[in-house]
């Protein structure tokens, strides 16, 4: 089960504390609602990275493995790091 963040126990704590209103066009909030989400989890950016030849070969070696494109594993990587999945050990 995945942790609870205190923003996420802000968010719960505010919906649970108000009424809910009636919108007058539901269809078009719903529209509104996922049309949003889905630009914002569909924004990526193009970066260049430097990275030891190795590790690429050996990423690019795995990723053939598993018939996944290395550059999915590698954004998959960050993503997992950045969201605190996996920690880096030095």
């Amino acid at each position: 089960m995945a942790e609870v963040n205190d923003y996420e126990v802000e968010l719960l704590e505010y919906f649970e504390s108000h009424t809910p209103r009636s919108v007058k066009n539901i269809d078009d909030e719903i529209y509104f609602a996922k049309t949003a989400s889905s630009n914002f989890l569909k924004k990526t950016k193009n970066i260049n990275i430097r990275l030891a030849e190795s590790d690429i070969l050996k990423v690019k070696r795995k990723s053939a493995e598993l018939n996944i494109p290395y550059q999915t594993i590698l954004s998959s990587v960050i993503h997992q790091f950045a969201t605190g999945k996996i920690k880096v050990i030095m």
